[in-house]
């Protein structure tokens, strides 16, 4: 995606095919007020060519040319683990958070020998006209955390919000998230609970409007 009016074409046909907000925040790696202002723009007629002043302060990345080939999602993988390797002798298992945390956490697992566990945040079912979502929830057909010592993976920290929940979901199930890992961290966040978080990008607005993302 090279501009607005892509990721306002993305927003709206995944909003066409059922996606809830926080599914396409989720999917654009934008924050949920982002998508929410796509998918609102898509719907407004074409997608207007000046929207600087009145869009939301974010930043999209975008991490295809990765997710899209096994060979460099293994790498980049890899390099994930790498960040991870030093922070705990006793930990077996990785939590990826879903949807595009789950195939990096796959090979962050495999690399550094433990079991794998997902969790689907609570954002996954919100939208607009919500006032309540569902809880979040570790899959059945991972491994459970039974009172292990884990890493978290993600794919990128808009707000925070998502990383925060899974860290407290993992302590409320009596885990011990050791640390946290993403490929690109929008927030510049050093550590969520006490637990540290570990990122191969760091995305850094430089401009009176930073504070605001």
């Amino acid at each position: 995606m090279k501009n607005i009016d892509d990721l306002v074409e993305s927003a709206a046909d995944l909003a066409e095919r059922g996606l809830s907000k926080g599914e396409i925040a989720d999917e654009l790696n934008v924050s949920r007020e982002t998508a929410s202002w796509l998918v609102e723009r898509s719907g407004s007629g074409p997608a207007p060519t000046e929207t600087a002043a009145s869009g939301p302060h974010d930043i999209h990345v975008d991490w295809s040319a990765l997710g899209r080939d096994s060979s460099r999602l293994h790498h980049i993988g890899c390099a994930m683990a790498d960040l991870l390797s030093k922070q705990g002798e006793d930990v077996d298992l990785t939590i990826g958070i879903e949807k595009a945390g789950a195939p990096l956490a796959t090979t962050v697992a495999r690399e550094l020998d433990t079991d794998l566990g997902t969790y689907a945040p609570s954002k996954h079912q919100w939208d607009d006209d919500e006032s309540d979502t569902s809880d979040g929830s570790f899959s059945r057909n991972f491994a459970q955390i039974r009172d292990r010592d884990c890493y978290v993976v993600d794919d990128t920290v808009t707000s925070g919000n998502t990383m925060t929940e899974t860290v407290e979901a993992i302590q409320q199930q009596g885990g011990n998230p050791v640390a946290c890992v993403v490929l690109a961290d929008k927030r510049g966040i050093e550590e969520i609970h006490g637990v540290p978080v570990y990122s191969l990008l760091q995305v850094i607005r430089v401009g009176s409007d930073q504070s605001s993302a």
